[in-house]
């Protein structure tokens, strides 16, 4: 069998999809790296709503998925910018998803972890910031999940200079009851936050960065770095105090810095985990073992797939995700929340089902290749 792929030249390709299902994969969570794959939500797609209105969630479907990956091992990074938090899915769609997903959690032993931001703000004073934070902190905590405190696009716009970050991070640090994860998102991924810890120019961020740190290290497990940079985010871990740990989300970068070197490692909370998942596990695990050979072996060729799904702009990564999640057969439609499924081409979507393809990511491929040429069939693609 064959399908025909559309190129980015116009023209159409021949590819012949691979027959053969992943062989199983071992469960268990790898125990030398703590791995969280950001996880993205599945839409209604029968919900009679618009791009601009709220998000439309198939709970079942969501949920579902999010059981996948804890069957592999791997933890759940939930409501973050895989979620289309801030690009869809509103606060209080993120509510309910933090909620049910705890409970989920809980139900099943998995590890979750949840983003607490203030997008329930467009703006606001520094007053009005910290009170956002509080609320969404609130409702992490009292779901039981360990909290990730997302960059702001509010205090993005509102500070003045680092003094700003360090009160406000500081404020949140001596209210949470358990230490969190701090996330630093770079502007590839959302343009609104660019200049975020009080400088546009890197050297100096990552000072502030280091300063809220250090001024509460027991309140810190760990940062989340996603800067597409893997030398910054190798100075930054080396310079982290003892006991806090770095979680790569270098989409680019993931498998050296996993590895790691003589200084250190980087656990990871990944986007591209989501479709990764089962294979990132497997490779981890292998990691578990002392096998870098293998682990690499494993890991880098998935580099390919995730600097295609994460090519500028960055932020409609989420696309092809979701794109991925469907011919897999995680859910029944290729539908997001915002009509999000139109923020990629059809050249990009079709370039994604070829490398997924070939890295035998599809549990039934002929469901994959039947999937992807609907999709080509309703693009107008002749058969």
């Amino acid at each position: 069998m064959t399908i025909r792929l559309p190129a980015p030249d116009g023209g159409l390709r021949t590819y012949e999809p691979r027959t053969d299902p992943p062989a199983p994969a071992p469960a268990g969570p790898p125990v030398s790296r703590t791995v969280f794959s950001a996880a993205h939500v599945v839409a209604d797609p029968y919900a009679d709503t618009t791009p601009d209105g709220p998000a439309a969630v198939d709970w079942d479907a969501t949920l579902a998925f999010r059981r996948h990956l804890w069957s592999h091992g791997l933890g759940v990074a939930e409501a973050m910018d895989t979620a289309q938090r801030g690009m869809g899915l509103d606060w209080t769609g993120a509510a309910e998803l933090i909620r049910r997903s705890a409970a989920e959690a809980r139900a099943v032993g998995g590890r979750i972890a949840c983003g607490a931001g203030t997008d329930q703000l467009s703006h606001g004073t520094l007053p009005q910031i910290r009170a956002a934070y509080e609320e969404q902190l609130a409702v992490v905590e009292e779901s039981g999940a360990q909290t990730i405190l997302m960059a702001s696009r509010a205090l993005a716009a509102t500070a003045t200079g680092p003094d700003d970050y360090l009160d406000v991070y500081g404020h949140l640090l001596r209210q949470a009851n358990e230490p969190v994860i701090l996330h630093w998102l770079g502007p590839m991924f959302d343009p609104a936050l660019d200049g975020y810890w009080g400088s546009a120019d890197l050297d100096a961020a990552t000072e502030t960065f280091l300063d809220v740190i250090a001024a509460h290290p027991d309140k810190v497990d760990g940062v989340k770095v996603s800067l597409l940079d893997a030398r910054r985010e190798v100075e930054l871990r080396r310079r982290l105090p003892d006991g806090v740990r770095c979680y790569t989300g270098d989409d680019f970068h993931y498998p050296e810095l996993i590895e790691g070197d003589a200084q250190g490692f980087s656990h990871a909370l990944l986007g591209v985990f989501d479709p990764l998942g089962p294979l990132a596990a497997r490779a981890v695990r292998t990691l578990d073992t002392g096998d870098t050979k293998g682990f690499r072996a494993l890991l880098d060729p998935t580099v390919a797939l995730s600097r295609h799904l994460f090519q500028p702009p960055t932020r409609y990564y989420k696309t092809g995700v979701v794109l991925l999640a469907w011919l897999a057969g995680h859910q029944d439609h290729f539908t997001m929340v915002g009509g999000l499924q139109s923020a990629r081409s059809l050249p990009h979507l079709a370039r994604a089902y070829e490398l997924a393809d070939g890295l035998g990511l599809f549990p039934d491929p002929a469901l994959a290749e039947s999937r992807m040429k609907s999709l080509l069939t309703v693009h107008g693609v002749p058969r």
